[in-house]
């Protein structure tokens, strides 16, 4: 299997993607194909120990910076890193593509380049969450703004092809996101979709689902607009993010509390991956014509690894197919 790794994208690259593609490549026993200037990838290379790390290098000179504007870089920098990797998997010549880079031109050269599948409407960004008692997938969390119902009934399709056959889960559940969990909640995209998710996936849907379910585990899909889907998990990272700095900023406060927290480290250590978003490593945008993973422009080392293990999952889940099926289905 070969992987195709954006090196210049995100806000530490190429450092950290040069290193987190040489570690996936080995945990992993992929090839990982780095694209993006030779020169700097090879200093980059000559720093760590690639023994072990099927490693390949396609030369790419230009790149999509994040202050850009995403359609217009990448009409305008056609030997850009993303679009030079997403031609190798229209190709067939790697057979998926992670980027830590601009999600908008992301998404925009995955259009470009790939199209979307057959009937789809729009293209949808994912993540998988934590919850309480295991995890659930999100989306739409940025890819489309504003939604119609038809979209997010669609939506709802991919998130249960991609639960059942990259995660396992032989009958997910399906909720929407809605300020409340009776049927005749929510705002009109969320009533007018209502009606359609359950003709679509029968038994699969649950109803509306407000945040407090899907953070329990009650539900293993949540369906929703990518303006509402952004906002939940940014403010959910947010939350947790503060809860453990408050805890740190408060146990330092008390002196007698340090012993105990001593105690208790493994514990705040175990919490600190549950809830860490890096486990995950990337987002994959279902519903365009290949796979493409999509990792936080902040992503270290670690979370670039993540997101390959991500694409490699999907490649196994042979999800563009599954997807296809999905909406024959449909």
């Amino acid at each position: 299997m070969k992987i195709a790794l954006d090196a210049m994208g995100g806000d530490h690259a190429p450092t950290v993607t040069v290193e987190g593609g040489i570690w996936a490549a080995r945990d992993f026993n992929v090839t990982v194909v780095l694209v993006g200037p030779e020169e700097r990838i090879r200093e980059e290379m000559a720093k760590h120990n690639t023994q072990g790390a099927s490693i390949e290098i396609v030369h790419a000179p230009e790149w999509i910076r994040m202050d850009e504007h995403p359609a217009t870089s990448v009409r305008a920098k056609p030997r850009n890193t993303m679009s030079v990797a997403l031609e190798m998997v229209k190709q067939g010549e790697v057979d998926a593509f992670v980027t830590c880079g601009h999600t908008g031109a992301a998404l925009a050269a995955s259009l470009f380049t790939l199209g979307r599948i057959r009937g789809i409407k729009r293209p949808a960004l994912t993540t998988v969450f934590p919850a309480l008692h295991g995890s659930f997938l999100i989306l739409d969390i940025g890819a489309n703004a504003d939604c119609k119902p038809e979209y997010l009934r669609q939506f709802a399709m991919m998130g249960s092809v991609y639960a059942e056959h990259v995660f396992g889960i032989r009958h997910p559940k399906v909720g929407i996101l809605s300020i409340g969990e009776e049927g005749g909640k929510g705002n009109a995209l969320v009533q007018d979709t209502y009606p359609l998710l359950e003709e679509a996936l029968g038994e699969r849907f649950i109803g509306n689902v407000e945040p407090k379910e899907a953070l329990r585990g009650d539900v293993d899909v949540v369906v929703t607009d990518g303006f509402t889907g952004n906002i939940f998990v940014k403010t959910a990272e947010a939350v947790a993010d503060m809860l453990m700095r408050v805890m740190k900023e408060e146990i330092k406060r008390r002196p007698l509390a340090v012993a105990g927290a001593l105690l208790a480290k493994p514990a705040f250590k175990a919490t600190g991956e549950r809830l860490d978003p890096r486990e995950y490593g990337g987002a994959p945008l279902l519903g365009v014509d290949g796979i493409v993973i999509v990792g936080h422009g902040r992503s270290d080392a670690y979370a670039v690894r993540n997101a390959v293990r991500m694409g490699i999952r999907a490649v196994d889940g042979d999800i563009v197919r599954r997807i296809r099926e999905g909406l024959t289905n449909l």
